[in-house]
Parts: structure tokens; sequence; C-alpha cells
């Protein structure tokens, strides 16, 4: 059975970007340390092409999660870092190039109706203006039987919380402590929502913890 997967990188102190975003460093001031867990892994390298990288329980985590993931949700600026009409978007293309780490297809929640957008290495980009529902039954029908990764930002994280579809949540708090930026639970009421750990995996450069949410 399909699951959407809410997996995201955060501080210690609740964020998942640092203040003041640039289209040079979409992920704000010291946003780039959330993920210096990953990147040195094998299992995210290969992904990206790149050779290398350390193995072990952390990696086996990270390559079971592109495993069983068989499309995406993103915001509009998790996309691009933009807003309104595409043409006047400098960053419309996205900020992954010709060939995208993802490999499945990716629905991108905007306001601003576009052409599916397709890449190499069997990532493609559907642009979805009729909601969260919308996105995740069309995201469900092109996994194939795989799950639904939720790739950000904060504000469609909440949305898919809120909204009582998130199934499971892998939060990876990085040991940083930025101090402002996009909290990730900033605005969100979580009376309706009760989650059950399920696993907790640590390392020197993150705790990983999954939960499961319950209905």
């Amino acid at each position: 059975m399909t699951r959407l997967l809410l997996d995201i990188s955060m501080s210690l102190d609740g964020f998942v970007a640092g203040p003041r975003p640039t289209l040079e460093d979409p992920l704000g001031e010291g946003g780039e340390r959330l993920h210096e867990w990953v990147v040195k892994l094998a299992a995210w390298r290969e992904r990206h092409g790149l050779d290398g990288g350390e193995t072990g329980p952390v990696a086996d985590l990270v390559a079971e999660s592109v495993r069983r993931t068989g499309a995406v949700i993103m915001g509009r600026r998790m996309f691009s870092g933009g807003e309104g009409p595409w043409e006047d978007d400098p960053n419309a293309d996205g900020w992954w190039g010709d060939d995208p780490p993802f490999g499945v297809p990716v629905f991108v929640l905007t306001h601003h109706a576009r052409e599916t957008v397709h890449k190499q290495g069997g990532t493609s980009f559907t642009f979805v203006t009729d909601g969260i529902d919308s996105a995740l039954e069309q995201a469900r029908a092109a996994a194939d039987g795989r799950d639904v990764a939720i790739g950000g930002g904060a504000s469609v994280a909440q949305q898919y919380l809120a909204a009582g579809l998130v199934d499971d949540i892998q939060i990876h708090v990085a040991p940083v402590l930025l101090g402002a930026g996009t909290r990730l639970f900033a605005e969100f009421h979580a009376d309706s929502v009760s989650l059950e750990l399920v696993e907790t995996l640590g390392s020197e450069d993150a705790t990983h913890l999954t939960y499961r949410v319950a209905r």
C-alpha cells in the first residue's frame, strides 16, 4: 500500500532553513549545515552521480528511503524559490539542472499552471494547481505501488499533516542551532496528530527519528 512519508532535516531548535534565503543560498544562512550528515553518505552520493561515501546504518536508512519512494511532492518555493507567474521567476527551471537526483515523478504545488517538464534519469515535474489532494492522487498513481515522499517545504508538510494524510515522519535532527529561519511547525496546531516512535538511530552528525502517524 502506498504511504505518504514526510522526510526532512531539521535543526535542534526546529528550523528546516536558515534566515534570509537567496537564489545563491536557497537554504538561508547556515541552512546547508542541516544536510552535512547526508552529503557524505554513499547512498546520497550515488543518487547525485558521485563516487565514494560512507556506508553503515545511516546510509542504509537513506538507501531504503530512496528504494521505497516512487514519487515526490513539493512546494513551489522548494522547486525554484520563486513565486508569481513563471515568466517572472529567475529560476523557473528549478535548482537541479538537466539530470535531477529524484529519478521519479515530482509534483509541484503552485498557483501558476505550466506544462509538465521532463528531465533526464526518469525525473519529471508536474505542476499542480488544484491543491494537495489532487497532487497526492496524481503522485500515488505515478508511484506505482511505492511510497510518496513530501520533499518540502514546511508549509506543504504542515498542510498534509493538518489534513490527516501523512502516514510516516522521518526527521533528521542535526546538532545545529540556527536561531532563526523557517520553522517546521511554526504555525501548526497539532491537537489531532498523534505520533508513535518507530525507530531512533543516532550518529555524531544527526539523530534520525522515525514516527508512524496514528489514525
